[in-house]
């Protein structure tokens, strides 16, 4: 097994949790946010489920399947995130298109788009240049 592989068993697992967060109880507040920060509706639980799965079963087949996996979620969160923090929507959750540009506090955005950012960051560089000449 190699560490592409490992890494997307973890991000199988984080993914996991994320999308459950709005359904444990206490870690959403009156307004419906995930810590006080993040709006999340059960399209972005269901995103968050799908690339998930996607993640295991990227895991579960093999190194190649895992560094794919590691490339296109990690451009696909990363651009999210840097989209998010430049105009306050994204394109995942449609976002730009249902909220259109944001008026938002810089240090809100950074709050809310970090999780996109590093997970994206970390996917990317991991399946750019981590276990490349493992099979």
């Amino acid at each position: 097994m190699t560490n592409t592989r490992r890494i997307a068993f973890a991000y199988f697992f984080v993914l996991t949790i994320v999308a459950g967060l709005n359904y444990i109880p206490g870690l959403t507040d009156a307004d419906g946010l995930a810590f006080g920060i993040f709006a999340l509706d059960i399209f972005d639980d269901a995103l968050h489920l799908a690339s998930a799965l996607w993640a295991l079963a990227a895991a579960l087949i093999s190194h190649r399947a895992a560094r794919l996996y590691m490339l296109i979620f990690g451009a696909l969160y990363l651009a999210d995130g840097a989209m998010g923090l430049a105009v306050g929507s994204g394109y995942l959750d449609m976002g730009i298109f249902t909220n259109g540009v944001l008026e938002l506090p810089f240090g809100f955005k950074i709050l809310a788009n970090l999780p996109h950012i590093g997970l994206g960051g970390i996917a990317l560089a991991v399946g750019l240049f981590l276990d490349r000449d493992e099979r």
